[in-house]
């Protein structure tokens, strides 16, 4: 399947906790092939990553337009929401409607019972503005437990709400589970597979992504990011 791969859903830049710029993670991504990234870097309440509140990101998105000039490669103009604790978001609806693809993920308050916790995640999942629920479990290997969570019933969601349900690559986290993986498969939700880069030569993650999508048993086709970056965009009405 890491052949057939275009792209890759979860770039973070030095824009917040990224080691490189936009155009290198762009320039680095070509070589290995592939068509197109989505620069995602973290919103504003995640501080401690130096997360880009709406002037910043809109600001970010003329560097973007910028390098989409000087390169081959399709880069797409995105974001790492955080999830607060109330299951909304922390940059606008308006500002988000801008933006080509949007991811969000659980940064905080982790120790939530676990029906707080699947309400928090299926009220963002309600927003239209998200596409894609980032290592939807939390865990980071050795380090942090996955988060109590109905996964089954965020997998559903996913698929009602027409979302994508993120495989993070990052060896830390390989999130999400084998199990989780299938399942997605079972019920016909969408699956996309992230490098989660901070550096340019994370990005060669992906193949780790593939790796833990074949033990969900996930194929190509079940996969959002196999398709062309206009068949991409199409899928999450864009």
């Amino acid at each position: 399947m890491c052949h057939d791969l275009k792209g890759d859903l979860q770039v973070h830049s030095n824009w917040t906790d990224g080691s490189h710029s936009i155009r290198e993670m762009a320039v680095e991504a070509q070589k290995l092939g592939l068509e197109y990234i989505v620069i995602s870097d973290h919103s504003k309440t995640l501080s401690i990553a130096g997360g880009l509140d709406e002037e910043r990101l809109m600001s970010q998105g003329e560097e973007i337009d910028a390098v989409n000039d000087a390169v081959e490669i399709t880069v797409l103009k995105g974001v790492e929401l955080n999830i607060l604790k109330d299951g909304r978001f922390d940059i606008s609806d308006k500002v988000l409607e801008q933006l080509d693809f949007v991811g969000a993920a659980v940064h905080s308050h982790f120790h939530l019972s676990q029906k707080e916790m699947t309400n928090r995640v299926l009220k963002a999942l309600e927003n239209p503005n998200l596409d894609l629920l980032c290592h939807p479990t939390g865990r980071q290997l050795q380090r942090r437990e996955p988060i109590l969570i109905n996964m089954e019933r965020v997998i559903e969601a996913t698929k009602d709400n027409k979302m994508i349900l993120d495989i993070d690559a990052y060896p830390d986290r390989q999130d999400l589970k084998d199990e989780y993986i299938q399942k997605a498969v079972e019920l016909g939700a969408k699956l996309g597979i992230s490098s989660d880069s901070h550096n340019k030569h994370h990005l060669r993650y992906l193949e780790l992504g593939v790796a833990q999508a074949r033990r969900g048993w996930a194929t190509a086709k079940d996969v959002v990011n196999t398709r062309s970056v206009k068949e991409l965009l199409q899928i999450v009405n864009k």
